[in-house]
């Protein structure tokens, strides 16, 4: 549906994007995930036709944007980071207002439905400068569905709420995603993992990994990573560190105070099976075992693992 081609963009001398190359199925929920200044946000005002890159295509449906972009905006739905609202009108007011700017088909009708669908119908008569964080995301949602777009774009939907309503955020937007195609821009590592059918990691303004969530942890997330417990009372944990250490050739040995003072996160370099080894050594040293499984990374450990640590200076977002 969307198909994104060797797009560049600079801001005067300072190139913040580099040969971009992805593309989003229909019927997809896809990911943009990057740190701050990583060029999410102008990739988003490309992709939706409100700035014009330096060099590249945004391809939407066969159509080139940059010499249609009607065609493009007829069928898309954009919830920008902050979503301009207008704080002096009635949530039913803006919405149907929205509706008849966007020429929907019966948009009285339209204003109703994306209210129930909301949860914004017992706000309906409310002043929207009076309405939560929360409340006021549901009302930029909303008018991103109005018109029945086949694509909707939501940039950093979820920032600024308390986690109940990221839950209720997360719901409707998987909701969506049944009969639409949504690109999800966000820094939120769950939004993407409980959200998203694929993510794409941006950073410095380039795509660096693309996959499923499942499938960048199981490609990135390292090998050689376990999970140690052992029945130990707090006086040998400095012990057992040193020894691990010295003795095994683990690359690193931390603990794992929340899962009981006797839990170890032990990786190796993924090459020589050290199972074994790691689990002998136990043994002879005579501490009882309790459990000892290989595990996996999370998506955030993936995340931080390859893109830089966040330092925004001197970058336009």
């Amino acid at each position: 549906m969307l198909e994104v081609r060797n797009l560049c963009h600079h801001y005067g001398p300072a190139q913040v994007l580099f040969d971009l190359n992805f593309s989003v199925n229909q019927g997809e929920i896809v990911g943009l995930l990057g740190p701050n200044g990583a060029g999410k946000s102008t990739t988003m005002r490309i992709l939706t036709g409100y700035l014009s890159p330096s060099a590249g295509e945004v391809i939407f449906q066969g159509q080139d944007i940059r010499k249609n972009i009607l065609y493009l905006r007829k069928q898309l739905g954009y919830m920008p980071e902050n979503v301009p609202l207008y704080p002096e009108l009635k949530v039913a007011e803006y919405l149907l207002w929205a509706a008849r700017i966007k020429r929907a088909k019966q948009p009285a009708k339209q204003t109703a439905e994306v209210m129930e669908r909301c949860g914004l119908k017992h706000v309906a008569g409310s002043l929207i400068r009076n309405l939560s964080k929360g409340f006021q995301q549901r009302v930029g949602l909303a008018q991103s569905i109005l018109g029945e777009p086949k694509l909707l774009i939501l940039d950093e939907p979820t920032v600024g709420l308390d986690p109940r309503q990221i839950r209720e955020i997360r719901s409707l937007i998987k909701e969506l995603g049944h009969e639409r195609t949504i690109l999800l821009s966000t820094h939120i590592l769950p939004e993407v993992e409980l959200t998203c059918d694929r993510a794409l990691i941006i950073d410095r303004g380039r795509i660096i990994a693309e996959d499923t969530p499942a499938g960048l942890v199981q490609a990135f997330g390292g090998k050689g990573r376990f999970l140690l417990k052992l029945d130990v009372d707090e006086a040998h944990t400095q012990d057992i560190l040193n020894t691990y250490k010295s003795e095994t050739g683990v690359d690193k040995i931390e603990r794992l105070t929340e899962l009981g003072r006797g839990a170890f996160s032990l990786h190796t370099d993924g090459g020589e099976d050290r199972r074994g080894r790691l689990t002998r050594l136990a043994f002879e040293r005579n501490w009882p075992l309790l459990e000892f499984k290989p595990t996996s990374a999370s998506l955030e450990e993936v995340f931080v693992s390859l893109v830089r640590e966040e330092n925004t200076e001197g970058v336009v977002e």
